[in-house]
């Protein structure tokens, strides 16, 4: 019987993904709470490329990875970094993470991620029209950009890959490449273009338009930094830090980046990090840009947003403590001006935000060790916006207690990392 006393659901996080299973939940006839440190929008689902990337199946961890780790990890302001005062305190992650380079562990994440996708992209517009947020979408698709026939054929086996799960994609060379997105320096001699690459007009208006749908539901959201989760009889309790001890039948977490923190309070230690992503965002007319490019090599985007042009990416695995380095945003600036010689790059606005990584690649979608009744939906890494209607689905349905659309074992939060 439900209790009048407290919520049938609290989820803790207020990020695209909180309030996605927000929304979920509602949906079924649940009364939900959100919590969250800063409030909607204030972490990572503000700052990201704003891509649906549903080509996007092969993980991070993969031999293609390892190949150009070593290079990367040279250049202090380059696609993939670790501090080396950081170091020593990374090498459990890293370990795992090389571990999950092996290729029957690819082979399984990138079906896992698949079911994901596929789930996420059913999900998605029918979760858009319900939000009021369907005007929002755009389907510009993307243009992954190569400088050498040697950086070309390296992508090969990974659009063998997508091809091999139905993913749609073109081969172009520089003559047809040029007519899709003018403007490109003449160092790019070939891409390849996915129409099925969506994105979202702005991630942080979509996000607090979630928020707002959320509210106007009837839901409540406030502001306030959870610091243990504690199983009791009948539900799960949830300290807060110099708050009031609240109390609901299900708790979801999904803190994003520091969700393992409040999962270590239940006795569970779940491998996640950091990745520190940073950007530019530059005024709208800074370049005539007609979908989202991806600088493979160098590993960045530039996106078209409703309100401006977003320079951004890389890996920096530097945890949550350390301030920013506005240097690699400088960097990948002045990279994006050589390759778009026509871009405009005074007045932007720079920005750091945290995505939450887990060794393989695959988010943590499941119930506590400690008790069914907190479900974990965190560790999405680059995939958070992308993969949020299907991670609402799936969370919405063991909260109802649903059969998952997929299966949820390659998920789990307790599976093996190493």
């Amino acid at each position: 019987m439900r209790n009048a006393d407290f919520p049938d659901v609290i989820v803790i996080g207020a990020g695209v993904i909180g309030l996605s299973v927000a929304i979920a939940a509602q949906a079924r006839g649940l009364r939900v709470t959100v919590l969250d440190r800063e409030g909607p929008a204030a972490g990572a689902s503000a700052g990201n490329a704003g891509a649906f990337a549903f080509t996007d199946i092969l993980p991070l961890a993969s031999p293609g990875i390892l190949r150009k780790a070593p290079r990367w990890l040279l250049d202090p302001l380059g696609p993939l970094t670790v501090p080396p005062a950081y170091a020593l305190q990374i090498a459990p992650w890293m370990f795992r993470f090389w571990r999950a380079c092996q290729p029957a562990r690819v082979a399984a994440s990138t079906a896992a991620q698949t079911a994901l996708m596929d789930l996420s992209r059913a999900e998605l517009e029918p979760f858009l029209a319900e939000t009021g947020t369907l005007a929002m979408l755009r389907k510009d698709g993307n243009l992954q950009v190569y400088e050498s026939d040697a950086e070309f054929a390296a992508s090969l086996p990974g659009w063998a890959a997508r091809q091999a799960h139905g993913i749609a994609f073109e081969h172009l060379d520089a003559n047809e490449m040029t007519r899709l997105q003018p403007g490109l320096d003449r160092r790019f001699i070939r891409a390849t273009f996915t129409p099925g690459w969506y994105s979202i007009a702005d991630p942080r208006l979509y996000t607090l338009a979630l928020a707002d749908r959320f509210l106007a539901r009837g839901g409540s959201m406030e502001r306030t930094e959870v610091s243990a989760l504690r199983p009791v009889e009948k539900g799960v309790e949830i300290l807060s830090a110099g708050g009031p001890t609240q109390k609901a039948a299900r708790v979801v977490l999904a803190a994003g980046a520091f969700s393992h923190h409040l999962a270590a309070t239940l006795g569970e230690r779940i491998p996640l990090e950091t990745e520190r992503g940073y950007n530019t965002t530059l005024p709208a007319d800074a370049f005539d840009l007609r979908m989202q490019i991806t600088f493979g090599g160098h590993g960045f985007v530039v996106t078209r947003l409703s309100t401006g042009i977003r320079v951004g990416g890389a890996v920096e695995l530097a945890g949550l403590k350390r301030p920013p380095n506005f240097a690699r945003a400088d960097a990948m600036l002045k990279k994006a001006q050589a390759f778009l010689p026509g871009l405009k790059s005074e007045g932007g606005t720079q920005w750091m935000g945290f995505r939450p990584s887990l060794p393989d690649s695959l988010p943590a979608i499941g119930a506590a060790r400690a008790t069914p009744n907190v479900v974990y939906a965190f560790g999405h890494g680059h995939l958070g916006l992308t993969q949020s209607p299907g991670t609402a689905r799936l969370v919405a349905d063991l909260l109802t207690g649903r059969p998952p659309q997929i299966d949820l074992l390659p998920f789990s939060p307790q599976r093996r990392f190493v």
